[in-house]
């Protein structure tokens, strides 16, 4: 098994459980249904998580099925917002520490807002990257969302 990530030190340190699932990745093979297939679960308990701009808050991160697509309308609502914008793939390991494949929710260099999609709460288990490419956390849906601090709601 290889090293832990930052997000997996954050649910040791919060007692929260989870397991770890590696798998073999391709650069063209990031997306989330190939990804799932490779960890063994349906798209939509992949969490991918995406890096946004508002433009009144900056910065803010989402966590969504990968079986759905983002509402901006709605995340720019819930974020008090008028409109968000995803972050260009180059900025995206200069804010999170993370690189693109490989972005978790958990463990980001500043603590930015998080919203997770409320499909999360029934799932168990959910799968979000663990900070590294190859790499993917299963918990609690639930759990995720206390341990990130997630505001959750309605986002696709």
């Amino acid at each position: 098994m290889a090293s832990k990530t930052n997000a997996c030190r954050l649910l040791d340190q919060l007692r929260v459980a989870y397991t770890l699932h590696e798998y073999t990745w391709e650069e063209d093979q990031l997306d989330a249904g190939t990804v799932a297939a490779k960890v063994g679960l349906p798209a939509g308990q992949l969490f991918k998580t995406l890096v946004l701009r508002g433009d009144k808050t900056g910065v803010l991160v989402v966590c969504i099925p990968g079986d759905q697509e983002l509402d901006l309308k709605k995340t720019a609502a819930v974020s008090g917002n008028k409109k968000v914008e995803m972050v260009p793939v180059k900025e995206i390991q200069g804010l999170t520490g993370y690189i693109r494949g490989g972005v978790s929710p958990l463990g980001i260099k500043k603590a930015y807002p998080l919203y997770l999609d409320r499909k999360a709460l029934a799932l168990d288990p959910v799968s979000i990257s663990a900070g590294r490419r190859g790499m993917q956390i299963f918990l609690a849906g639930e759990a995720l969302a206390s341990a990130a601090g997630a505001v959750v709601s309605e986002l696709t």
